[in-house]
């Protein structure tokens, strides 16, 4: 049975069980804790912990997940996958363990004619915690399991919860016997080998405190409302009902391993080394296509590096697989064409996903390349030294810096006969783990505390928020919140929050930021300083009480600064404008990941591999401007996803849309995107759009940056005066002042190199009377020269002068310079020197210890830097003290 027939099959069971089919959410869930989605609940926590209503009973999802705490892993054992996917069927105070036991085991059991997964009944095993005799006394009652295959587990195996206070109860694993051939008898309790888990329900029916651990934990009481959450693995299943041995080798899988095994040479499941390889290729290219389906872009933080890593390590195991060639442009396309059967959404997507992935294969190239260089000298340095292992810290700096694996190491070590120290590189990856622990455990727990404002929303219900009509209201204060508590008043001079039963200001969301205004009431005054929605329909107002005391239940008028909205809805609608005149200019891949806007600035970020030419930018603010004086229409409107899905609406990766959605247009077609922001009644409104920079941020990401309305009007102004200060100061005019400022500085240019060369001169005309200072140590010609004013190619040049005309005797030549204030010194020794034993590489690092840097080369010629101008007669005088020992 394909996987995705697998998953049709379980979102049909439950859908006609009258569940609600909740789609998956991106894996760039909002969520503190997490960089992924990593568990099929992760979307319905705010249910679980009671921070939002649920809007439903019951609900069914196939969850995208990734899990990235074992990237190494992967493809060593069955069980590690990046990307796997969840399904679940989840009960918010509606049915309970029976209900989930009974809808599992149908599902499970049923025949495939009949619409089930056809599992035989004889091979299942469950587990159950120890003190859960309702769970044990009901898979007897509806499956009919004798007692020996429901076995009793403790805490640690069969008790959920979030790590934090809040919701928790037992669990029930469902596991399948594979037989024999896969391990010893005794169930899962024996062999988890043999008996695999498919399924775990989770019933949430207590309240618990003080966790201390996952078996540490008070419990406070029941919950209010028992709750059920499940996860079964859709990959587990999969492999299971294709009669595979493991995850790699599934439909969605597999294929890419074949396309790996024809491209490279290599045989899958003849060597266990590429075995591991084959499978560290399949999942990473499926992982980096779902995460870059999702909007990740490659980068050096977070979700980007985690992205940025799965795909340089995959294009290293088909390098040490034999292929050298691009990897990607082979092997994305094939892991497109059997997930896209799920996931339509990808190949409409593609031409965008693959210019990405093929842009970072390529610049891992290059950095593999420089990489090398970089283990190369390392290499040297060891052999020079006598040495046969290279040291952990340099194999730890390669993999930090430049990501090559240790087996990547390892294998260009012994290409050139030397070890490494694998010890020494684990001990530092471990210090690397230990810290990355430390910082997401010191994170855990970020879920704010949302309890008095869930009681002011059930207290009074939702916000009657009138932001896209209005800019005044007469309202009421119906809630005041200080230091996270439900307080009477708010006295003058202090900082509080403020719910309102109705509100014309904007709360921050998608990028733009909240509207600014006072609050004012008979004898009193606030200004707004913030406006949010921390939960679902709820706005809350930070202000700063001016006069007068601010209490509860006060009539006031709440009032939008005028010139604040309108700048705000020029610079938001101006967004929109820039993403359409992008895809127009660029092409339709050219999609937004990101923006910001608050009054008269937009900053838009955008997939794209290259920076824009002046005569694109060009193209795309004139562009953007000719839409603006075409006063083309904007509106709004509220449909179902699906709906603005085949509307063609675009929506901005990351963001979680519900059921019913806004879409803006501008232009009609021109611009029609999913948008929850206030904005102009037509375009022309807008001003004026000015793009003021483009810029990286990471890999295959750029951003575009301008000004509208007034602020544009005012930055062009500035230019204005610019150009005109230049063309009194050049006596020219402004279409000449281009030319006259590149003559100006050729000019100048020429001037300076003239200079250098005086200087050069000066300098090698020195040398004779330098190379005369030498002063005899143990039979060695030592000449140690600080060169004042020198930077490090004249210092290397002085010294290997100075070097040539000791031809006659054993010479050690050191130069320093410290140009710029930062000392630069060159070593260099002739071959007599060389033969007495000495090396330049050897005395490069005497210099380095006293200047406070270090530096490096070969027995001849060596250099390096440091940061203390001041210890250079030291540092001279420390490599006469080393050639006299």
């Amino acid at each position: 049975m394909q996987t995705a027939e697998i998953r049709r099959r379980f979102l049909a069971h439950f859908e006609n069980a009258g569940h609600t089919v909740v789609p998956s959410a991106p894996l760039l869930f909002d969520d503190p804790n997490l960089l992924f989605v990593n568990a099929g609940m992760v979307p319905f926590k705010p249910y679980f912990l009671g921070q939002e209503t649920p809007p439903w009973d019951t609900a069914t999802s196939v969850q995208k997940c990734v899990r990235t705490q074992d990237i190494e892993e992967v493809g060593k054992t069955t069980r590690h996958g990046t990307f796997f996917q969840m399904n679940g069927n989840f009960s918010f105070g509606d049915y309970f363990k029976a209900g989930a036991i009974t809808h599992a085991w149908s599902l499970i059991t049923s025949s495939v004619d009949d619409g089930g997964l056809g599992f035989d009944p004889d091979t299942i095993w469950v587990t159950v915690l120890h003190s859960d005799d309702e769970a044990r006394s009901l898979w007897k009652e509806i499956a009919g399991l004798p007692d020996e295959r429901i076995q009793s587990r403790g805490l640690l195996d069969n008790y959920w919860h979030m790590g934090v206070a809040g919701p928790g109860g037992p669990a029930s694993e469902i596991y399948v016997d594979r037989g024999p051939e896969f391990g010893p008898d005794g169930g899962p309790v024996v062999d988890e080998d043999r008996f695999l888990e498919i399924w775990n329900l989770v019933f949430m029916q207590e309240e618990i405190t003080n966790v201390r651990a996952k078996d540490q934990f008070d419990v406070l009481g029941d919950l209010p409302n028992k709750n059920i959450d499940t996860g079964m693995g859709l990959e587990r299943v999969a492999y299971l009902l294709q009669g595979k041995g493991n995850l790699y080798e599934i439909d969605e899988v597999f294929p890419v391993i074949e396309k790996a095994s024809e491209i490279s040479g290599r045989t899958y499941g003849k060597d266990h080394a590429d075995d591991v390889r084959f499978r560290v290729v399949a999942d990473h290219v499926r992982s980096g296509l779902m995460l870059m389906g999702d909007g990740v872009t490659p980068g050096n933080e977070a979700r980007g590096y985690v992205l940025r890593r799965l795909l340089r390590r995959a294009v290293r195991s088909m390098r040490l697989l034999g292929y050298d060639d691009p990897a990607l442009p082979e092997l994305l396309p094939v892991s497109l064409d059997r997930m896209k059967a799920s996931y339509p959404e990808l190949e409409a997507d593609f031409p965008r996903i693959s210019q990405i992935a093929y842009a970072e294969e390529d610049a891992f190239r290059q950095t593999l390349g420089k990489g090398t260089q970089i283990f190369e000298s390392a290499a040297i340095a060891v052999k020079d030294s006598g040495g046969t292992t290279l040291p952990g810290e340099q194999a730890f700096a390669l993999h930090d810096t430049y990501g090559f694996p240790i087996d990547l190491t390892l294998e260009m070590a012994s290409e050139q006969g030397l070890a490494v120290d694998e010890e020494g590189f684990r001990s530092l990856m471990a210090e690397q783990r230990s810290r990355a622990k430390a910082d997401a455990k010191s994170k855990k727990g970020a879920h704010a505390d949302t309890t008095v404002y869930r009681a002011a929303l059930d207290a009074n219900g939702p916000t009657d928020w009138l932001a896209y009509t209005d800019l005044t209201t007469e309202s009421r204060v119906i809630a005041l919140i200080a230091g996270g508590d439900s307080v009477p008043a708010i006295p003058a001079g202090s900082i509080g929050e403020v719910v309102l039963d109705r509100t014309p200001f904007y709360a921050e969301s998608g990028g733009q930021n909240a509207d600014a205004g006072v609050l004012t009431w008979d004898g009193g005054r606030a200004e707004v300083l913030d406006v949010q929605r921390p939960v679902r329909g709820l706005v809350v107002h930070q202000v700063r009480v001016l006069d007068g005391e601010l209490t509860l239940d006060q009539q006031l008028e709440a009032a939008v600064d005028p010139e604040w909205r309108l700048g705000a809805r020029q610079a938001h609608s101006g967004t929109h404008v820039v993403h359409a005149a992008l895809r127009e200019v660029l092409g339709p891949t050219a999609l937004q990941s990101g923006s910001y806007n608050r009054p008269g600035y937009l900053r838009l970020d955008f997939g794209w591999n290259s920076a824009l030419s002046p005569d694109q930018l060009h193209q795309v603010e004139d562009v953007s401007n000719r839409a603006l004086r075409a006063d083309l229409p904007v509106s709004a409107q509220i449909m179902s996803l699906p709906e603005a899905r085949e509307w063609g609406a675009l929506a901005l990766f990351g963001e979680t849309y519900g059921e019913d959605v806004r879409v803006v247009e501008i232009g009609g077609p021109w611009s029609r995107e999913l948008c929850g922001g206030t904005h102009v009644e037509r375009s022309s409104q807008i001003g004026t759009l000015v793009i003021t920079s483009d810029g990286s941020v990471g890999a295959g990401n750029r951003r575009i940056e301008a000004l509208t309305g007034i602020e544009g009007f005012d930055y062009l102004a500035r230019e204005r005066d610019v150009v005109r200060q230049l063309t009194d100061i050049l006596k020219t005019q402004p279409d000449e002042v281009p030319a006259r400022v590149r003559d100006l500085v050729e000019r100048l240019k020429s001037a300076e190199k003239t200079a250098e060369r005086m200087k050069a001169a000066q300098l090698l005309g020195a040398a004779g009377d330098v190379a005369a200072t030498a002063k005899d140590v143990n039979g060695v010609a030592y000449v140690g020269h600080h060169a004042a004013g020198a930077g490090g190619g004249d210092v290397r040049t002085l010294a290997l002068d100075i070097r040539g005309r000791l031809r006659d005797r054993p010479a050690v030549v050191v130069v320093i310079g410290d140009a710029g204030d930062k000392p630069a010194a060159v070593v260099a020794l002739n071959d007599a020197a060389q033969e007495r034993g000495l090396s330049a590489n050897q005395l490069i690092g005497v210099v380095g210890d006293k200047i406070g840097g270090r530096g490096g080369g070969k027995a001849d010629v060596a250099q390096g830097g440091g940061t203390d101008v001041s210890a250079i007669p030291a540092a001279l005088a420390a490599v006469e003290a080393a050639l006299s020992a």
